[in-house]
């Protein structure tokens, strides 16, 4: 009903720029030069000051703070774990990330071990096929010229000085941490319009910080019933994301949290409210180097030597992007888009037309120039039977003339 009562107003204005732009006569037809379309004008009008609001000043590079923070406690195997244990950091910034599956190599110590036997040129049968001293980027150590058994193997790689027994012979690996699905991620965001001085945040309001704290340990984010609340469950952003959570528990992932501030500041400061997004951002799945991993290790003495335990953290990376754009009133720009906009559609000439021919004093002389005039010429009438007399017929006066014959 809307569309077309907009259609019939269309036609209206477009009729009354016509009546009073052209001049209409029994005999003559006066044919314009250009025509105005208003609906297409319309249409672009709404566009400009109803979608884009050009009528506003905006703002789109707001200041931003994140601060995040991993919560939950897992069992496992005999192992209580903690946010120490799988959140790293874990409390930071707008980047943290969750440990869900472990590959760990025990007891390394610096010394001399076999070499793997994946490592190009690694593999030997005596010592002169080891080069001294030669570090291969794709090994794990420098070589020391001599050939060893591989382990308990009966073939034999060359030796290397590392931290030994090497990751790919040692390595443990755990089972995933399911439990995880439950952890929650705490994103606190604030962000400022410095424009226009305003100051918002992504967490609801409350009378006393006693409320705000009964209310977040307790709360999931929900997009329309808890929209204020600022705490994420790891399920709930892989599947917004679109992605199998025991997939991520086998090969890690990095996700962008996205907080997206559209504000219309002629309204209350009140509707100025984040939605959330999540998209996957490293590499898909059935690439080589898709995934989130990364190594590290901790240390200790053991009988006064050096140790340490190495391990390979698979897990999901979050990454919070933030994005704003907020607009207010203002003359300047109002004025601008509402010239370039009747400027590019035609307005301003329909409108200049309409003034010379109606209100100035040489209009007629500016209707000749703007209009071209066709003139309807007088039909002939069909040929009659008296006409074929009078062009076949006798010439006498006595006919011409009407004297009874």
């Amino acid at each position: 009903m809307g569309a077309q009562s907009i259609s019939h107003a269309d036609m209206s204005c477009y009729i009354f720029f016509l009546n009073e732009c052209m001049h209409h006569d029994v005999n003559k037809n006066v044919l314009s030069v250009g025509t105005l379309f208003l609906g297409p004008a319309w249409r672009k009008i709404r566009y400009v000051f109803i979608s884009q609001k050009a009528y506003q000043e905006s703002e789109t590079r707001p200041e931003s703070s994140v601060y995040t923070l991993m919560k939950g406690t897992a069992v496992h195997g005999d192992d209580i774990l903690d946010t120490v244990e799988y959140a790293r950091p874990s409390e930071g910034g707008d980047v943290i990330s969750t440990i869900l599956r472990r590959e760990v190599t025990y007891d390394q110590k610096q010394g001399t071990c076999a070499e793997h036997f994946n490592v190009a040129n690694a593999n030997c049968t005596r010592d002169s096929d080891c080069v001294k001293g030669e570090v291969d980027f794709d090994g794990h150590g420098r070589r020391t010229g001599r050939c060893v058994p591989y382990y308990n193997h009966t073939y034999k790689t060359c030796e290397i000085q590392s931290w030994c027994p090497i990751e790919q012979y040692a390595v443990v690996i755990e089972p995933p941490l399911v439990k995880a699905i439950n952890f929650t991620v705490f994103i606190r965001n604030s962000i400022h319009f410095p424009r226009f001085k305003v100051l918002r945040g992504n967490i609801k309001d409350a009378r006393s910080k006693r409320d705000i704290q009964k209310y977040l340990s307790r709360c999931h984010y929900n997009e329309e019933k808890e929209p204020y609340c600022p705490n994420f469950r790891l399920g709930y952003i892989a599947d917004q994301a679109g992605e199998d959570f025991s997939e991520l528990c086998r090969t890690g992932g990095v996700i962008g949290v996205f907080i997206n501030w559209k504000c219309d500041l002629d309204l209350h400061p009140s509707h100025c409210k984040p939605t959330y997004s999540f998209r996957r951002l490293d590499l898909r799945k059935d690439l080589i180097n898709s995934g989130y991993h990364y190594r590290f290790a901790k240390y200790y003495s053991k009988d006064g030597v050096e140790s340490r335990t190495l391990i390979k953290a698979y897990g999901i990376r979050l990454d919070v992007i933030v994005q704003g754009h907020a607009g207010k009133f203002s003359p300047i720009p109002t004025i601008i888009s509402t010239v370039t906009t009747i400027t590019s559609v035609g307005i301003c000439t329909i409108i200049c037309d309409w003034i010379m021919l109606n209100f100035i004093d040489k209009n007629e002389v500016y209707s000749d120039r703007k209009f071209d005039e066709i003139t309807k010429e007088p039909a002939v009438p069909p040929p009659t039977e008296l006409s074929y007399i009078n062009s076949f017929g006798s010439n006498h006066s006595d006919l011409s003339d009407g004297v009874p014959l």
